[in-house]
């Protein structure tokens, strides 16, 4: 069992690096689904199959592709360097990553409650019914804003895929597009 897990723990963490540190795209999604894949055996070798298979389902497959139709609609061939120089933007990236480590760090040493507590929650007989019932009662508050967040994201694919569409010409005239042989008809 540990022989597994230290498998499944050591494609995770390999495919993530390689997420980030790829330069393709690409690429990148596809150590992204590597990864999910790995998380999913992580799942089922603790006793959540409906957790392992969802996250096989719906993250390795309908995300990934989702992630792969706005890689290719984008044309992400290259960065486009505008405005802020790319050490800027880097050190940037790495104050707000300090920053959200410590949110991380401050909440979890908190302990908030996340949802309406309920004092005695029913006994669940399945695992299934055990994720639904803690879903839509104590943890329905970041269900609701996990939910906006991916439609902002949506929006904002939307709005980017338009901001890149080329210019479209009005089409020409009649009298434009007849070819002149050799005078007037």
């Amino acid at each position: 069992m540990i022989p597994l897990f230290a498998l499944f723990a050591s494609v995770l963490l390999a495919s993530a690096l390689l997420v980030i540190l790829h330069k393709n795209a690409v690429t990148s999604a596809l150590f992204l689904v590597l990864a999910f894949c790995s998380l999913a055996g992580i799942y089922i070798m603790l006793g959540a199959e409906f957790v392992g298979m969802v996250q096989v389902i719906v993250y390795a497959g309908a995300i990934m592709v989702l992630f792969l139709f706005v890689i290719m609609y984008l044309s992400l061939g290259h960065d486009v360097e505008s405005g802020l120089p790319t050490q800027l933007r880097r050190g940037l990236g790495w104050v707000m990553g300090a920053v959200l480590l410590g949110e991380g760090v401050a909440l979890i040493a908190r302990r908030p409650a996340s949802g309406p507590v309920s004092s005695a929650l029913p006994i669940v007989s399945g695992n299934t019914q055990a994720i639904g019932l803690a879903l839509y009662t104590r943890y329905l508050f970041p269900f609701e804003i996990t939910s906006m967040l991916l439609l902002v994201a949506m929006i904002g694919v939307i709005v980017i895929g338009k901001g890149r569409a080329a210019p479209t010409t009005p089409p020409p005239d009649e009298a434009d597009a007849r070819p002149v042989m050799g005078g007037t008809p």
